[in-house]
């Protein structure tokens, strides 16, 4: 891991130009290869004139699994099979997992709500749910019933009534069972065994087997994610994620071992995760303690590869003048995760305006929002904490503003409506306005 310490604002300005480097370089950024481009393009574009033709011939080049169209979708009795194959203790896990993820959506609820005026004008706004979601679930180097939970219950509490989840056949030609079980658990109306850019541009546009949807929401590797940002004009999608990231706040009261874990936890994610550990001047030994600790503990783990290359490539310690500064650099990463391991932490934490998800404390890893403590762990990378935010029950749903205007109402702002509409030019919206009350004009149209 690289060490910055900054004692001007020069080191300043290139410390910030090392964060903004990681997401504007061809080596770990969320800004795809020409190469990359020109693959999923040609797969969406495939897709969307061949339908499932393509996408079984894709699933057989890329997947090494050949199906046909009827065999896309794994039929209920398999799914619910493999629910009730599913070990107890793994069972109760997830349950209390699936029941602390919709306690916390529950609560981001919004309300329809209407207004009337005393001459009769009634506005308002609905809110409704969309009418059909699709989830991607990866499933290649590992298989995530958390992202199941994390984008399935969501949509269920929003009220949407299909959710359509699919997932690489990487697991003996089929899902493995456990995320299956989960699906069941967490309400999924229909699974298919078809992953990659190929499946997304499947949910966008449909085909004779797989329903088009109206959003699609879910991790994926650079292909996934490319597709998602090239259908996104027919369906929305929840964001374009990158490589997951983690900054750590520690003062001289951290423990290094805690600290060590969360840096070695979301480095094993892959090789271009970035893990960063943020201090001050005084507290610099801290570092020193946590990396004679990733040392340590870094031989045991089983993704010890896959760890040292994101490390030794998109790790950092860095080392700040003061706590103003640490802020000021924690706002302008805008992290995935961030995890504050101070002495008093809500003090920071009063002051970060960009994250996706904050740990307070030693005693909160990242993996309790990953797996278990409710709020949701799909969360903005790249530094869109800036402007974004983790999926919520909200993105499930959208608004209808309405209006109902009374005759006296319109009469009355007749006339600073029609100025107004031609103001912008548009004499055909001032003259939906006059033909309707007595404001008539000259104007000739």
């Amino acid at each position: 891991m690289r060490t910055f310490e900054i004692k001007d604002n020069e080191d300043l300005i290139r410390v910030k130009e090392w964060i903004h480097s990681r997401y504007s370089s061809d080596d770990n950024s969320t800004e795809t290869s020409d190469t990359v481009i020109k693959t999923v393009q040609w797969i969406v574009n495939t897709v969307k004139k061949s339908g499932d033709i393509a996408i079984a011939e894709f699933t057989e080049r890329f997947d090494g699994v050949t199906l046909t169209p009827e065999e896309f979708e794994i039929p209920k009795q398999e799914i619910v099979k493999s629910f009730n194959a599913l070990d107890s203790k793994i069972l109760k896990i997830i349950e209390t997992s699936a029941e602390n993820i919709r306690t916390f959506h529950s609560k981001n609820l919004r309300n329809s709500w209407e207004e009337t005026l005393e001459d009769g004008t009634v506005i308002g706004q609905k809110v409704t749910p969309i009418e059909k979601a699709g989830v991607y679930v990866p499933g290649g180097k590992a298989f995530y019933p958390s992202s199941v939970l994390m984008n399935v219950i969501p949509a269920q509490v929003a009220g949407v009534k299909e959710i359509i989840m699919v997932s690489p056949p990487s697991y003996n030609g089929t899902i493995h069972p456990v995320v299956l079980a989960t699906a069941h658990l967490a309400g999924v109306t229909r699974v298919f065994r078809i992953g990659g850019a190929q499946s997304i541009a499947g949910l966008a546009y449909g085909t004779a087997h797989i329903p088009a949807v109206d959003k699609i929401t879910g991790p994926g590797n650079i292909y996934v994610a490319t597709a998602k940002a090239m259908v996104r004009e027919i369906v929305d999608i929840d964001c374009e994620a990158g490589p997951s990231e983690v900054l750590v706040i520690a003062d001289k009261n951290a423990h290094p071992c805690f600290v060590a874990s969360e840096l070695l936890a979301q480095a094993e994610h892959d090789e271009k995760a970035c893990s960063v550990l943020i201090t001050v001047q005084s507290d610099k030994n801290i570092i020193y303690e946590v990396d004679k600790t990733i040392t340590q503990f870094l031989e045991n783990l089983k993704r010890k590869d896959i760890i040292k290359s994101s490390l030794n490539n998109f790790g950092a310690y860095i080392i700040a003048r003061d706590w103003d500064e640490v802020i000021e650099l924690t706002n302008y990463f805008a992290p995935e995760h961030l995890s504050i391991q101070t002495e008093f932490p809500r003090k920071i934490e009063e002051k970060i305006k960009n994250a996706g998800a904050i740990m307070l404390g030693s005693m909160t890893p990242v993996a309790v929002g990953d797996y278990f403590a409710g709020p949701n762990h799909i969360l903005p990378t790249g530094r869109r904490a800036r402007f974004s935010s983790p999926l919520t029950v909200e993105d499930f749903r959208k608004v209808s503003n309405y209006i109902f205007y009374s005759q006296s109402r319109l009469q009355t702002q007749a006339n600073d409506i029609i100025s107004f509409a031609e103001i912008e030019g548009l004499t055909a919206h001032a003259f939906s306005v006059e033909i309707r009350t007595e404001n008539r004009r000259n104007t000739s149209r």
